[in-house]
């Protein structure tokens, strides 16, 4: 299976691509489902070490900010065990409660030039992308961790600029289709 890069990267300030994909729940999801709120768009997948690693913690602002903000995880791996099916037996296991959604085509993980899983795009309330990187600082202890996600979402509610904008996607790499 090859490799085919993304062609061109999102910046500071750019309008967030529309999407309209299937959630395990059933449903369809797209950004204008989220019209006038900050939304989290997150790289994720099934089997990843390092989104097993932080699930709980994005679980966790899912729940926390479900009123003010919303947060999707979209799977676009083309890989054994990201399936939709794989899909729906990881958020009933792990108990998601955010749209947990298919990118079979690959299409949205292109438009957004998502590189890794886990990888978040904040995008404000008109949807202009305001942070991108990883959800904290440190996937392997929480407690260490400085929360890039939360602290950007708390920014963007609060009509600021986040002070961190920008970090590296921390993951594996998405897995595209030859």
């Amino acid at each position: 299976m090859s490799r085919i890069a993304p062609v061109a990267r999102l910046a500071l300030g750019d309008p967030a691509p529309a999407f309209d994909l299937p959630g395990v729940d059933g449903q369809t999801h797209s950004l204008g489902d989220y019209e006038g709120k900050p939304v989290a768009v997150v790289f994720s997948c099934c089997h990843c070490p390092y989104v097993v690693a932080w699930e709980d913690r994005l679980n966790e602002i899912a729940r926390d900010y479900a009123s003010h903000a919303g947060l999707v995880a979209v799977n676009s791996n083309h890989y054994l065990g990201d399936s939709l099916d794989d899909m729906r037996e990881r958020a009933t296991e792990r108990r998601f409660v955010f749209p947990f959604l298919r990118d079979e085509s690959q299409e949205v993980a292109r438009a957004y030039a998502a590189a890794r899983t886990p990888e978040v795009f904040l995008f404000d309330g008109e949807h202009r992308l305001v942070y991108h990187g990883a959800p904290d600082s440190d996937h392997t202890d929480p407690t260490a961790a400085e929360p890039y996600l939360r602290q950007a979402l708390d920014a963007t509610l609060a009509g600021q600029e986040p002070s961190t904008a920008e970090t590296p996607a921390v993951g594996c790499t998405v897995k595209w289709r030859s």
